[in-house]
């Protein structure tokens, strides 16, 4: 392999890792958000409240997206082991 064929992969291997952490993060910090303003519209500032929302989030991100995820990390590690031993 060439320094090009390093680059792209590790370039690739970049967006998928963006691609697959993504969804979790953008919903959990959206679920912060709003636990954050319904905190300080109620004075509720009970720190479990949000955690337990965003682990719940993530929790069912990874159920319903997990075969998603996994489908593209094979893909991915096909296609390294591909040019490994190519």
């Amino acid at each position: 392999m060439d320094t090009g064929q390093v680059a792209d992969l590790m370039r690739e291997a970049v967006n998928i890792v963006i691609k697959l952490a993504s969804p979790m993060l953008l919903l959990s910090m959206a679920v912060g958000v709003l636990v954050a303003i319904f905190q300080a519209v109620t004075q509720i500032h009970e720190q479990t409240i949000g955690f337990v929302l965003k682990l719940v989030v993530i929790i069912s991100v990874l159920l319903l997206a997990g075969g998603w995820m996994m489908d593209n990390l094979l893909d991915f590690t096909r296609q390294v082991f591909s040019l490994i031993a190519g």
